[in-house]
């Protein structure tokens, strides 16, 4: 997921150690340019969410809609009402994220981004969509300062450490190999 960026927010500062806190999410605009196109239209959608330890995230929702399997017409665009339809299982699905955990446990949903293909499996009903992401997120509120809960985060739990990289092998080159003669 190479097109999210995640920003982050220096909390406090322990020595040499910097206690972040997430901040917001957003998506790269050349991932952004390459989605959108002619002939389909941009359902947007954003909701104000709160998280079960007091942060309200804004969220802001995009999904294009798509051609069925055997439509021969070259366009797909959807009506208002049904815009309007799929806007609020957008809004429903953001805040039910929101609403069911801390901000620690909505930021891995958003790091998995697995909420994009569940909107487009509600919405399919309605109006098929495709490219459904979470675009952006800001964090509008936080709570008060709290310095344990921020350890908290820090913790190293070891559940999710990445694996060795194998040493880089040196190659053999041949002279005059590439280059201007």
């Amino acid at each position: 997921m190479s097109y999210r960026k995640v920003k982050l927010c220096v909390e406090d500062v322990q020595g040499f150690n910097c206690l972040l806190n997430f901040h917001g999410m957003d998506m790269t605009r050349d991932k952004l340019c390459s989605l959108i196109k002619k002939k389909q239209s941009i359902i947007e959608a954003n909701v104000d969410a709160r998280t079960t330890d007091g942060y309200i995230v804004r969220m802001f929702c995009i999904a294009f809609t798509k051609k069925q399997d055997d439509q021969l017409k070259e366009t797909c665009y959807a009506k208002s009402a049904k815009g309007k339809a799929i806007r609020g299982k957008m809004v429903n699905t953001m805040a039910a994220l929101a609403g069911k955990g801390d901000l620690k446990t909505l930021v891995k949903a958003l790091i998995a981004g697995t909420t994009g293909e569940e909107i487009e499996r509600e919405a399919s009903s309605i109006f098929p969509i495709k490219d459904c992401y979470i675009r952006k997120v800001k964090v509008i509120k936080k709570p008060k300062f709290d310095v344990t809960a921020l350890m908290e985060w820090h913790t190293d739990d070891g559940a999710d450490v990445g694996a060795n990289v194998a040493p880089a092998v040196a190659e053999d080159t041949v002279a005059g190999s590439g280059g201007r003669l």
